[in-house]
């Protein structure tokens, strides 16, 4: 598109990207967290563990990645000969934010007998300085492979190691980032919520803090939210996650009432990930057109990411030995 064309608008922005989702052999990966109108021209719309997967298996030239930049990332990692690109390079994580990697290397040299079980949601140089990424879908499956003696450091999300450290009867170390999406759930509201619809059982994420997670009758990633969503009994289901999952809970299921749980006053839009949010229809059309801006990662960084990936999609899949888990 030049500085001359006029930006298409309606139903002629949809036609466009999907012309030009042909033309370069384009894939478009949407996130759960993405807005209604990028998660229905998607692809695939998915949590991160799907969309690290489906990134590792295309046979497409390009990889529009509608998500944030760690997720992004990934997909060059998993795939360094497709072109990657992300329509706002600003659509950033609090929790990579949280864990500068020359803090976390020193933190890994201070406990030399841990291994580190770090969430996806992280910069490369931390995967890179990581033994094993974990996704919130994927962690039980690849916790439970771990020797019990064996000393894990887990970060850099509080709140989802803390639930995996109760939940398996585990001690962690714990790096202290949080998600300011989930961070912001008001237990106070949240319990009001409850009073009004007595019968609807609380669905949340484990990156919610303890408050939120104690009340929940299902906690699970993204994926696992929706598949709780398809399955509990009753009409009505309390959502403490992201709100945008509530658009494939009622495309799935009309007859069901879905509801966001609340912020601080009740009715915020705090909730809403402020990262996700940055990529528009627009820019999706914009970074088609030019194939900028595209994730470029140097060589010898990437494949000691992929390293920890690797580990991550194979423990997940039940296809790596406890043998296979020392530090390398």
């Amino acid at each position: 598109m030049t500085a001359e064309t006029q930006m298409p608008t309606g139903q002629d922005l949809l036609s466009e990207i999907d012309r030009l989702r042909k033309e370069k052999n384009a894939i478009i990966l949407a996130h759960y967290y993405q807005s209604a109108q990028i998660q229905d021209l998607a692809d695939f719309v998915g949590d991160s563990l799907e969309l690290s997967r489906k990134a590792a298996e295309t046979d497409a030239d390009v990889i529009a990645f509608c998500g944030v930049k760690f997720m992004a990332d990934t997909a060059k990692i998993l795939s360094p000969e497709k072109i990657v690109v992300l329509p706002d390079m600003d659509a950033g994580c609090s929790l990579e934010d949280s864990c500068p990697p020359e803090k976390f290397k020193a933190f890994r040299e201070k406990h030399p007998d841990h291994i580190a079980l770090t969430y996806i949601n992280c910069s490369t140089e931390v995967k890179a300085l990581s033994d094993i990424i974990v996704t919130s879908s994927s962690a039980e499956t690849i916790i439970s492979q771990i020797p019990e003696d064996q000393k894990i450091i887990f970060g850099p999300d509080r709140h989802l190691g803390g639930y995996m450290s109760r939940k398996f009867n585990r001690e962690m170390l714990l790096w202290p980032g949080v998600c300011i999406v989930h961070e912001a759930f008001s237990e106070t509201e949240l319990l009001k919520l409850k009073q009004q619809h007595p019968d609807a059982p609380i669905a949340a994420h484990p990156e919610c803090p303890p408050t939120i997670v104690d009340h929940a009758d299902y906690v699970g990633s993204t994926s696992g939210i929706l598949q709780f969503a398809e399955t509990f009994e009753g009409d009505t289901l309390i959502v403490a996650t992201e709100p945008h999952i509530i658009h494939q809970m009622e495309k799935a299921l009309p007859e069901k009432t879905f509801i966001g749980a609340p912020g601080a006053d009740g009715n915020c839009s705090c909730n809403i990930c402020p990262y996700m949010a940055l990529n528009t229809l627009e820019k999706l059309y914009k970074c088609l057109d030019t194939l900028e801006p595209r994730i470029e990662i140097e060589e010898g960084l990437r494949l000691q990411a992929k390293q920890s990936l690797d580990r991550m999609l194979e423990m997940a899949s039940g296809t790596i030995g406890q043998g296979d888990l020392g530090r390398v």
